[in-house]
């Protein structure tokens, strides 16, 4: 990678961030490319999985810092496909819950791991990734009150 001089260092870092997160994402689609899904995709499937009966728009939205009307599409694709079935809470209620299927679960189990970023992160010794971890927190939480 050919250097770049910004003559800023918060514009480098800046900088840097985005080209790992785009090297990271894309190493992930790759890594999912036979199962036919995307990244984000992955990640609904994780959260359901993990929030089981609390897996709602609301609270998918929230774990993902994403808006329920920007999720609420992927969630239908998802049904779509046959990976999740949704159910309506209460018989008059509009909010939804989500299920995994058998077909989500055998997914979600082939692409829960993944081994593209846990070898790019191999670069970092455990420390590095501890202390990687306490400064992206830290950049996180600024950046959470903007």
């Amino acid at each position: 990678m050919e250097k770049i001089e910004f003559g800023d260092v918060s514009l480098y870092s800046r900088y840097l961030l985005g080209k790992a997160n785009h090297c990271l994402v894309n190493a992930r689609r790759k890594e999912l490319r036979p199962f036919q899904i995307s990244p984000q995709q992955a990640t609904a499937l994780f959260l359901v999985n993990r929030l089981g009966r609390q897996a709602t728009l609301a609270e998918i939205s929230k774990q993902t810092d994403r808006g329920v009307n920007s999720i609420s599409p992927q969630m239908s694709t998802l049904e779509k496909d046959g990976l999740i079935e949704k159910h309506r809470i209460g018989p008059k209620s509009t909010l939804l819950r989500f299920k995994l299927t058998e077909k989500g679960l055998k997914t979600f189990n082939n692409t829960h791991k993944s081994q593209s970023i846990k070898r790019i992160m191999s670069v970092l010794s455990d420390e590095e990734q501890q202390q990687l971890i306490s400064i992206l927190e830290k950049i996180v939480r600024k950046a959470e009150k903007y």
